[in-house]
């Protein structure tokens, strides 16, 4: 007999991106995307962290003071990491699932790549400048976006 209580395919693209997410050396935001096909097949995964090459303890991390002296300067966000990450496959077409709403630098990089669909679960910063002018550009070019509907289930992942 064929289980019944198998996560849905949302769950399971929300999940990577979850789990993606606690790669995130960032003590305060840990952000995690999951880039998947029409085929529901996972083309890229990215998180929030610094650049390939700069070492994570020699970078600031700090999120107040003179912007050199902190993280915002350096970190790449977790949806232009996917971006990157992915083999030189096209990405038009695709949806991102992401752990938190885009900024603005990374919807560019959206739009630009061709995904056409945004699942995003938490936007705690919608009124930030950013955010409003993601969505303004992301409306002009006609990628979607909408909030992951959670249903509450737990899973546990023993490592």
């Amino acid at each position: 007999m064929k289980r019944q209580d198998y996560i849905s395919w949302e769950e399971y693209f929300m999940g990577v991106a979850l789990l993606s997410a606690q790669r995130s050396k960032d003590s305060s935001t840990q952000v995690g995307a999951c880039i998947v096909g029409r085929d529901k097949k996972i083309v890229s995964v990215g998180y929030n962290g610094m650049p390939s090459g700069c070492s994570d303890d020699e970078m600031p991390w700090e999120r107040e003071g003179e912007m050199l002296e902190t993280k915002y300067a350096y970190v790449c966000h977790a949806e232009l990491n996917a971006i990157l990450n992915n083999n030189g496959g096209s990405l038009k077409g695709t949806t991102i699932y992401v752990t938190l709403f885009p900024c603005n630098e990374c919807a560019k990089a959206i739009i630009q790549c061709g995904i056409r669909e945004i699942v995003y679960l938490d936007d705690k910063y919608c009124d930030a400048d950013n955010t409003v002018a993601a969505k303004r550009m992301l409306d002009l070019a006609g990628v979607k976006y909408r909030k992951y509907q959670s249903n509450g289930k737990e899973v546990t992942v023993k490592l």
